[in-house]
């Protein structure tokens, strides 16, 4: 394996990572641990910060500033800073040999930018008070950059042999369309979380003892506005929480089913069970994950587990797609 290929492969394994310890922090509360950026407080370590972040406490004993908080927040930007690092790194190595690159240098250099803008975000995220739209933005970005690198890896680990693939093009729509609401589904599921409106529906399957309860589908999928607040500034509504939540469960269920027919098809296709299993196992685990978010009052573990196989299985969705693609 080249030097290229094992930062490529070290990145997407980070990006994953990177991901998931972005749920653990935005789950538990810690997204203002450091309420500045990069650093905290202006120093490279919470250790560091001890003064100002006692100094918080003293003001605010349960406010969002903490020492273990700001830990959490500052190990997910060195994980992230390396990320960029190795992504900063995939950028040169793929210009200084693109005369040998058969893919071209164009994913590379796309990676490179969406990673710095990935880094925008993140300052905004902290610095705008975690406003809905921005945090969300923040975790499609780096879904894209999961599902980039993991395109990217695919296309060199394709490269170490001559692999023949049958004709696929009866499954070049059906995956593509899959990939697709996979992704809208990711992005409902982030506008949840980023609103914190996992528990909007106490129950389950029915949200508060109804099919279809009173909501505010206006309020709530409002983009330009406050964390907890309407577009006026007035405290955000139940019913808005409410519809966030149930459109999240309707798609879910759209997804499931799509995604289920997907799964039975690809069984059915020569060489593509092996995929076809995968996709059904992180299908029935993502399913199982957000039920038991709801039955078990969206304990930490799962929820954080819930956007760990939201990311595989967007990976599955990737592989698939590049795989009926290749010639």
């Amino acid at each position: 394996m080249t030097i290229y290929r094992k930062v490529i492969l070290a990145a997407l394994i980070l990006a994953f990572g990177v991901i998931t310890l972005g749920a653990y922090v935005r789950l538990s509360d810690a997204g203002l641990g450091c309420p500045d950026w990069p650093g905290c407080y202006g120093k490279l370590t919470p250790q560091n910060a001890s003064e100002a972040i006692d100094a918080a406490l003293a003001v605010r004993p349960d406010g969002p500033v903490s020492h273990a908080k700001a830990w959490k927040e500052m190990v997910h930007r060195y994980f992230a800073g390396t990320l960029g690092l190795l992504i900063l790194v995939i950028a040169v190595l793929a210009w200084r040999g693109r005369r040998d690159m058969r893919g071209g240098v164009a994913l590379p250099l796309l990676l490179l930018g969406l990673v710095v803008f990935q880094a925008l975000l993140g300052m905004w995220t902290v610095t705008r008070l975690l406003k809905p739209l921005i945090v969300s933005s923040h975790l499609l970005g780096g879904m894209a950059t999961l599902a980039l690198l993991a395109w990217l890896w695919f296309r060199e680990r394709g490269r170490s042999g001559h692999v023949y693939y049958a004709d696929t093009g009866h499954l070049r729509d059906p995956a593509l369309l899959g990939l697709a609401l996979v992704i809208a589904q990711i992005a409902l599921g982030g506008w949840v979380s980023t609103n914190y409106a996992g528990l909007a529906c106490p129950d389950f399957p029915v949200c508060h003892g109804a099919w279809m309860p009173p909501m505010d589908f206006e309020q709530g999928f409002t983009l330009h506005r406050r964390l907890g607040e309407t577009a006026t500034g007035a405290l955000l509504p139940l019913t808005a929480l409410t519809a966030i939540h149930w459109t999240h469960r309707v798609m879910a269920l759209l997804v499931t089913l799509y995604l289920g027919w997907l799964v039975v098809r690809l069984l059915r296709s020569p060489g593509y069970a092996g995929m076809g299993l995968a996709i059904g196992v992180l299908l029935a685990l993502q399913v199982s994950l957000g039920i038991g978010n709801v039955l078990f009052s969206l304990p930490l573990p799962v929820a954080v587990a819930h956007t760990a196989g939201a990311a595989l299985l967007l990976v599955s969705l990737v592989r698939l797609n590049y795989r009926v693609r290749r010639r």
